[in-house]
């Protein structure tokens, strides 16, 4: 096993996932999907059929426990409801700048950490996850920040023994040019779950559908999860 992938079902994840096969082949690839606590399992569900899609190793694990204190609205414990806005919007009412209500603390920490026991564990020698520029923007999600990634990937090559490297390939792209190079690749987004709602269509009006359609629309097609269901 050359490539560990946390997949979490969604657009990123699985665009980088399409890397990790184009790069190292299915065989060589581990994704890794956690449970956290979210409202709802449509992203389990969706990252299982990706995996599927691509013929790789799949191993889901609950770290649930250690969000047990967190507010984050989409979170199951959470008294917040997902705010029908933009990103762009939620930031410009912090002045530019602030953890959006959906920022699960530093979730992208915990699970490049159990990326990394596990990598240790079975001679992987890269990690992928897709943090990407509007995630990091405003620092709406700071565990998606370049300087968080530096950090990480330090941290994470000490502590395997320089074994292993974290790479965040997605970094310096936005949404449109994530779908841009997931298209190319022939990613599945036919099966990929981003809403935060639970239903049984996106809602189309939470933050993340409202960056997806603006991503695909930059690209000129359809979404086709929304064409295919």
């Amino acid at each position: 096993m050359k490539c560990i992938v946390l997949l979490s079902g969604g657009v990123d994840s699985t665009t980088c996932l399409a890397m990790a096969v184009e790069r190292y082949g299915a065989s060589e690839v581990l994704a890794l999907t956690a449970y956290y606590g979210q409202k709802h399992a449509k992203e389990i569900q969706a990252a299982r059929q990706v995996a599927v899609h691509y013929g790789v190793a799949h191993k889901e694990t609950n770290l649930s426990q250690a969000f047990a204190l967190s507010d984050s609205s989409l979170l199951q414990g959470s008294g917040k409801e997902i705010r029908h806005e933009s990103y762009a919007e939620q930031l410009k009412e912090m002045g530019g700048e602030g953890t959006v209500d959906t920022y699960v603390p530093f979730r992208n920490g915990l699970f490049l950490s159990y990326a990394a026991a596990t990598a240790v564990s079975v001679g992987a020698e890269t990690i992928y996850y897709g943090a990407h520029a509007d995630d990091a923007a405003g620092r709406a999600y700071p565990d998606c920040t370049p300087e968080f990634e530096q950090a990480m990937a330090t941290a994470i090559y000490e502590g395997s023994g320089r074994t292993c490297c974290l790479e965040a390939p997605l970094l310096s792209w936005n949404k449109a040019g994530v779908v841009k190079e997931g298209l190319r690749l022939g990613a599945p987004y036919e099966l990929t779950w981003s809403c935060y709602e639970g239903g049984d269509k996106p809602c189309g009006v939470c933050a993340t559908c409202i960056d997806r359609a603006k991503a695909f629309a930059a690209n000129g097609v359809a979404d086709p999860a929304l064409t295919a269901k």
